[in-house]
Order: C-alpha cells, then structure tokens, then sequence
C-alpha cells in the first residue's frame, strides 16, 4: 500500500525536538496527519506540541523518553496502542554524532553511536512494527541513515558503524515488509542545517579553532533545510521510494553502486520469498 493521502493518518516521528524531526511532524500535521511524537528533550517536544496543535493540528501522544532505552521504548508503545491503537507510519528520525579518527575515539563514544542511532529505531521497530503487521492496514517505515550509510566520509567511522548498520535493517525490511504491505524508506542526508551541526563532538579537535569553524562553515554552506529534507520524506512516502535523497551530492556519490540495483533488488525479494515460504512449514 502507498499512502498518498496524510489525512488521518497515525503518524509516529522520534527526535521531534528539533531539526528534521520537527520539521517532518510540522509538516505532516500540515496535511492532516495525527501525531506520535517523542524525543529526549522535553522542552523542545511540548514546543513541538504546542506549535502543532496552535496550528490546528493533532497530537495523540508527545513524550519524553530516551529511545536507547528499551523499557522506556517498551512501556510507551504499551501506553499509545491501549489509547490509540496501532500507527500508520513510523519515521525513525532521532539520532547523535561523534566524529574523530580511531586512535581519538573512545569505547563509550562507539557505544553511544550504536545505541542511539541504531539500538534506538530497532527499539522503536520491535514494538511498532508487529501492531502494524496485525492490524493488516499496511503503512510506511521510515528510517533516517546518513550519506555516512553510503558512503566512507572522512572522521565517520563510529558514526558510519550505526548508519550503515540501520541501512542493512532497512534494506531487509524492505523485502520482508512488503508482504504486508509496509513500505520501507531509508532517508540518506547530506548535510543539514540542524543543531546537530553545531553540537557533534569531533574527538580531539577544538571546536572554537579557526580550522574547525572554517571546515563547518563549509558544511553549512552546502546544507539543506530541515524543511527540505521533510518534504523529501513525505515526497518518499507517498513514492513509496526505498532510497530518500534530499540533495545531487549524494545521490551522485552513490551513483556506481546503484547501476545494478534492478537485478539485486529481484534476486532478493525472490530469496525472502523463498525463506519465507520453505520456513514456514517448519515454524512453531
């Protein structure tokens, strides 16, 4: 099922805060949409709220909570689908930072990337996605990587480690989903003018030298909005689009590896196919 019309819908979007999370629950409660929102900061969710409803829009549910928290993740998920049932779309969005070479990198900042940014939408997924599967109304998966799930960007690689790894998750649900008639996207951007801009940590490196504010001076300056970045999702949405770009750079980086995307994407929808029909006969 491609969702084309927002109205109504069931609409869950973690890092609702700020940036494109934000900007993607303003804009799908622009078109009609009931909101599931939740971020870590509490402040800027209830101003996220706030402007949504102040708007006309509708907000189900806006909670706090630390989506690296399984018990948390867990416990919400009971408290919205006794209230309002099973979501429609779930965007995976909230995600931290860290950049630095592997001699500067610590153990804690690998983990705090594998937690957040991937531990965080599997969290999510585990306890959104069956509800969705069982109300057999179909719905979209959306779940925000980075160029750094493409491509090996200088200084990324514990950053890179939870992107590319939320890409694997995407590109098998892809294939796994469709069955139920669940699309799946996977949003790659570039650079985006969002407070993560401002707050990644680059280990070992002074944020205030003018080295470091020329290089994310330039980062700016080739940033797209978090506006932008949210059409380009709903755009992906009701696309049903699998791969989500939101600027030429990107997409032309990625571009040798996507010449044989047709072939791939047939051999492996045959193989879940195949995998679901010959295991089924031995399932408990």
């Amino acid at each position: 099922m491609t969702i084309k019309d927002l109205r109504g819908i069931k609409f869950l979007v973690t890092g609702a805060a700020s940036g494109i999370g934000r900007a993607l629950a303003l804009a799908a409660a622009a078109e009609g949409a009931e909101l599931v929102l939740t971020d870590i900061s509490a402040d800027g969710l209830d101003d996220t709220a706030c402007t949504v409803r102040e708007r006309g829009g509708v907000v189900l549910h806006a909670d706090a909570l630390d989506i690296s928290d399984y018990d948390a993740v867990t416990a919400w998920a009971g408290k919205v689908h006794a209230q309002s049932g099973s979501v429609d779309i779930v965007a995976n969005v909230a995600g931290v930072s860290v950049w630095g070479t592997v001699d500067k990198l610590e153990h804690r900042h690998w983990r705090q990337m594998v937690d957040v940014n991937l531990m965080g939408p599997i969290h999510v997924i585990e306890n959104f996605l069956p509800p969705m599967i069982e109300a057999r109304r179909g719905g979209h998966l959306v779940n925000v990587s980075s160029a750094a799930g493409l491509l090996a960007l200088p200084w990324h690689s514990a950053y890179s480690a939870s992107k590319f790894g939320l890409r694997g998750v995407s590109e098998v649900l892809r294939f796994d989903l469709k069955r139920h008639r669940i699309g799946v996207s996977l949003v790659v951007p570039g650079a985006v003018r969002t407070p993560l801009v401002n707050t990644v940590q680059i280990v070992g490196v002074d944020r205030d030298a003018p080295e470091a504010r020329a290089l994310t001076g330039r980062f700016e300056k080739h940033a797209s909005s978090p506006e932008k970045v949210a059409d380009c999702i709903l755009t992906g949405i009701k696309k049903n689009r699998f791969l989500v770009y939101t600027s030429f750079d990107v997409r032309f980086g990625y571009w040798w590896a996507r010449k044989f995307a047709l072939p791939y994407n047939v051999t492996m929808q045959f193989a879940n196919d195949y995998f679901t029909r010959t295991l089924r006969r031995v399932g408990r």
